[in-house]
C-alpha cells in the first residue's frame, strides 16, 4: 500500500473557505469567468503553474520528480445551475436565480486540495497528473469541446477519474459502480403535421392532435417491447403543444421529451426506433412527422480494471464499512461520459447524507453538504494517484 497523505487542519480550513466563496458567487455554464479567475488566483497564490483551455477551462499538470510513468487525469466541474437558492447559509448565493445546487463548488475545492497535496509531494510521483477544471457540465458539449481542444493530449492522458457528491449515501461513504454508472441524455422534438379543417367536417382534415396522442401512447412500447427488459431505458415526454380552438382540427402537434439509456448500443437503437415509429405512425393516418433528435451526454461506463483499483484504494483508506458497491446506475447524466468514451475512466460517488439533518437531492434549492467532505475527497483522489504513480510504469 502507498503512503497515505492526510489533509492538515490548516488546508482543510482553506478549502472550506474556497468552497464557501464559490458557493456565494456561482456562475452558469460557459459564464464561469469569475470562477475561472478565482481558481487562477488560488493557483497563483500557491505558485502552482496552470494552463487555460477554452474561455473558462483550466488544467494543471503535476509532473512527478521520480521518473517516467503513467499519465492520470482528474476532472472537476465548475458551473452552477439556474436555481433560486433557498438555504439559510451564511454564504448563500448572492446571484439571484443561480445556485451551486449540484455540489460543483465542492468538486472544485476538492480538486484544488488534491493539486496542493500532489504538487507538494511530487517528489513521490512518477509520470504526470492532469487536473482539469471543466466548465459547462450542466450544458451540452462542454467535455467534448475540451477534448477537441486537446485536453487529453500532449502528452496523452492514459486514464481519467472523477467523483460526484451524492446525497443518497451516508456522509463519507464511497460509492463504486462497475459498468454503467450514469445514463445517456438525449432530447427529441417531434412535430406531427396534418391538415387543418373544421371539426364539423373531420373527414376533410388530418387531425395532428389525434395522431400525436396515438404516438404518445405508443412511445412506451419501445421500452416494454423493443429493448432488453433487464436494461433500464427511459422515454419521457415532458411537453406537448397543439391546437388553436375547440372547433378547429389542428394541423400541427408537437411533443418534446428526453431519452435515457445505459449502453451505447441501446442508445443508437432507441434513436432509430423512436424516429421510425413517429414517421410510420404519422404516415398511417395521412400525416407527416418531423423528428429532431439531439444527442447530448453519453452514458458514463466505468472501466473495470480502473474501478477495481479505485475500490481497493478506498477500502485501504477508509475501511470496508465505508465503501458501497452500487447495484444500479443512475438515470441522471454527466458529460464525464465523453471522457470515458476516449480513455479508460471511472466515476465515483461520495456520500454527503448526515443522519441528523434533512437530505435534499441534487438540483434542489436547499441542497447543502458538510464541508468536512472536501478533505475526504482530497484524500481519496490523492491516494488513487499515489498508489498508481509510486509504482511507475512507463507510457508506451
Amino acid at each position: 500500500m502507498s503512503k497515505s497523505i492526510r489533509v492538515s487542519p490548516s488546508l482543510a480550513e482553506t478549502l472550506t473557505s474556497i468552497q464557501q466563496h464559490l458557493h456565494k458567487y456561482p456562475e452558469l455554464s460557459f459564464q464561469e469567468f469569475q470562477t475561472c479567475e478565482f481558481i487562477v488566483s488560488i493557483l497563483n497564490k500557491w505558485n502552482i503553474p496552470f494552463t487555460r483551455v477554452g474561455e473558462t477551462g483550466i488544467f494543471v499538470d503535476i509532473v512527478g520528480q521520480n521518473g517516467a510513468g503513467p499519465h492520470i487525469g482528474i476532472r472537476a466541474d465548475i458551473d452552477a445551475l439556474p436555481i433560486e437558492e433557498k438555504t439559510d447559509l451564511d454564504f448563500a448565493s448572492v446571484h439571484q436565480g443561480v445556485m451551486h445546487a449540484c455540489g460543483h463548488d465542492g468538486h472544485t475545492a476538492i480538486l484544488l486540495g488534491t493539486i496542493y497535496q500532489l504538487y507538494h509531494h511530487r517528489h513521490l510521483l512518477c509520470g504526470r497528473v492532469r487536473c482539469i477544471f471543466q466548465p459547462g457540465e450542466e450544458a451540452d458539449g462542454a467535455a467534448h469541446q475540451l477534448i477537441q481542444l486537446g485536453v487529453l493530449e500532449n502528452p496523452k492522458v492514459d486514464e481519467m477519474v472523477a467523483l460526484h457528491l451524492w446525497p443518497h449515501l451516508p456522509h463519507g461513504t464511497v460509492g463504486v459502480k462497475y459498468g454503467a454508472v450514469t445514463a445517456s441524455c438525449d432530447d427529441f422534438k417531434i412535430e406531427i403535421k396534418g391538415k387543418g379543417g373544421h371539426s364539423a367536417r373531420p373527414h376533410q382534415a388530418i387531425d395532428a392532435i389525434m395522431i400525436g396522442t396515438h404516438l404518445l401512447q405508443a412511445l412506451p412500447t419501445i421500452v416494454t417491447k423493443l429493448t432488453n427488459p433487464v436494461e433500464p431505458v427511459v422515454i419521457h415526454v415532458g411537453k406537448i403543444r397543439g391546437g388553436t380552438a375547440s372547433n378547429v382540427v389542428a394541423d400541427s402537434f408537437v411533443l418534446t421529451g428526453t431519452t435515457r439509456t445505459v449502453t451505447r448500443e441501446t442508445r443508437a437503437k432507441v434513436k432509430h426506433q423512436l424516429t421510425e415509429l413517429a414517421e410510420k405512425m404519422a404516415g398511417a393516418f395521412g400525416g407527416k412527422a418531423d423528428v429532431l433528435y439531439e444527442e447530448s451526454h453519453p452514458p458514463v461506463i466505468n472501466d473495470e480494471m480502473l474501478t477495481k483499483r479505485v475500490e481497493e484504494r478506498a477500502r485501504e483508506l477508509f475501511g470496508d464499512e465505508r465503501v458501497v458497491l452500487l447495484k444500479e446506475p443512475s438515470m441522471g447524466a454527466d458529460d464525464f461520459g465523453a471522457f470515458a468514451e476516449v480513455v479508460p475512466s471511472t466515476y465515483i460517488r461520495l456520500g454527503t447524507a448526515l443522519s441528523n439533518q434533512p437530505v435534499y437531492d441534487l438540483h434542489h434549492p436547499q441542497f447543502t453538504f458538510d464541508s468536512s467532505i472536501i478533505s475526504i475527497g482530497v484524500e481519496l483522489f490523492t491516494q488513487i494517484v499515489l498508489n498508481k504513480q509510486q509504482k511507475g510504469g512507463v507510457n508506451e
